[in-house]
């Protein structure tokens, strides 16, 4: 907890330091590590309750759709955010109620081929409503102001950060904890299991889906074939991994440290950095099972001793 506050007050003074002429290039750098925490941790959320999603990339671009569609409807940019999230959340009760029997790789496998129906579905709309597969222009967030776009993306981090301690310190953990490790024997001691899957399915839709916004406000663009892509879904679940599984502090510090990682290696290695960049994830997923979050307790421990 103590690790978790620092992090978000060293997060909330960063845009206040004297940055200099690169003050607009780090506040970049620092909002996309902070909807890069936004998409791990609502991930994580999920994954708590044993389902192993690929439709990330669904609820994140419902979220940018659903937000570009509503500006352009005339609704303001503070009703049409939540509105979005709404959307998403909505549909992935639908997509819950059908799914719910389906776990392991049929869940998966399921998720992913709901993500390729959405982009299709999107794809193939008529220019003159979702872009077709050109793509939306979309107005600038906040009016392109990069430290209150940083700002909110610290806010909507510092909410999602709030949802996974709520559901850590509720008994919605335990129940999540039971059904991951086996939904019979959490039917047996009583779990609904139907319906804390659902809750958790809704959770992190709706949080991926305000990371969306955030994306298609500051990039003033997006299409079907990147806001939908498989990348979009496989970053959540690798930053997870990598900071630690079923924690709220270690998605969000996997983010920041892989987001400031890749950035740096992109400036070393220009042609090659997404290779080297693989190749160091890869590794540190192999040597740190249980991600950065048991190296710290591992020195946590070690200095005790």
């Amino acid at each position: 907890m103590t690790l978790l506050a620092a992090f978000l007050l060293l997060a909330l003074a960063f845009p206040f330091l004297p940055l200099g002429d690169q003050a607009d290039y780090l506040l970049q750098i620092g909002f996309f590590m902070l909807v890069s925490g936004i998409l791990a941790l609502s991930w994580d959320l999920l994954a708590r309750s044993g389902q192993v999603s690929l439709a990330h990339a669904a609820f994140y671009g419902l979220g940018a759709y659903g937000y570009a569609l509503l500006l352009r409807a005339g609704v303001p940019w503070g009703l049409a955010m939540p509105g979005a999230a709404l959307l998403a959340g909505a549909v992935s009760v639908l997509l819950g109620v059908v799914t719910l029997r389906l776990s392991g790789m049929y869940f998966a496998i399921a998720t992913l081929a709901f993500t390729e129906v959405v982009r299709t579905v999107i794809q193939n709309l008529p220019e003159s409503v979702a872009g077709g597969a050109t793509g939306l222009l979309v107005p600038a967030l906040l009016g392109g102001q990069a430290r209150g776009q940083y700002l909110l993306a610290l806010a909507l981090l510092t909410l999602t950060v709030l949802v996974s301690l709520a559901v850590s310190l509720s008994r919605w953990h335990h129940a999540f904890a039971a059904i991951r490790q086996g939904e019979e024997t959490a039917r047996v001691l009583g779990v609904p299991v139907a319906r804390y899957k659902l809750l958790a399915f809704f959770l992190s839709s709706v949080l991926a889906s305000l990371g969306g916004v955030l994306f298609a406000g500051k990039t003033f663009f997006i299409n079907p074939l990147e806001t939908f892509s498989l990348a979009n879904s496989i970053a959540p679940l690798t930053t997870s991994i990598f900071g630690g599984l079923y924690t709220t502090l270690g998605p969000v510090l996997g983010a920041a440290v892989l987001r400031v990682a890749e950035e740096l290696l992109h400036r070393a290695v220009q042609n090659g950095s997404l290779v080297v960049y693989g190749l160091v994830l890869m590794l540190s997923i192999l040597w740190l099972p249980r991600g950065l979050m048991g190296l710290l307790r591992r020195g946590r421990s070690g200095s005790e001793l």
